[in-house]
């Protein structure tokens, strides 16, 4: 990712601020889109097709918010390969507790209820949109800076 971006010309601060606003934009669909219920009904009412393209077109796991600390967290003159080959591991380790969280994550729907999950996506959805606001704020401190 650095390469290209070197290649291209562009500062891996704007690649930080342009990603930063995406991530924003998805929370605010957490915040005030449908619920995940509502569009997995929706799903089911598709045709086969659309069914096996959605998963490809819309990964929530390599999300931007995801590629954009991948790409931060790895940067060349920044961090060491030590320390890149130590973040390499944790994103490993947190696909890992993925697997696992959606693997159980029936059963806690069946807990929790639908609204409780739509409470919670709408909560985290908040979060989110706090950590973007957040990495944009220190990616322009970090171009006023110098």
């Amino acid at each position: 990712g650095q390469v290209l971006l070197t290649a291209m010309e562009i500062a891996l601060t704007s690649f930080e601020i342009a990603g930063n606003i995406v991530l924003f934009l998805f929370a605010l669909t957490m915040i005030f889109g449908e619920s995940k219920l509502e569009e997995d009904q929706k799903l089911l009412r598709t045709s086969d097709l659309e069914r096996a393209v959605y998963p490809l077109a819309i990964p929530s796991i390599a999300s931007p918010g995801a590629m954009l600390t991948v790409m931060t967290v790895t940067d060349n003159s920044r961090f060491s390969i030590r320390e890149q080959a130590e973040t390499v591991l944790q994103v490993a380790g947190i696909l890992a507790l993925t697997l696992v969280l959606m693997l159980g994550a029936s059963r806690f729907i069946a807990l929790i209820g639908n609204a409780g999950a739509s409470v919670i996506s709408r909560v985290m959805g908040l979060v989110l949109a706090s950590v973007a606001v957040d990495g944009i704020i220190k990616a322009i401190r970090t171009v006023l800076a110098g």
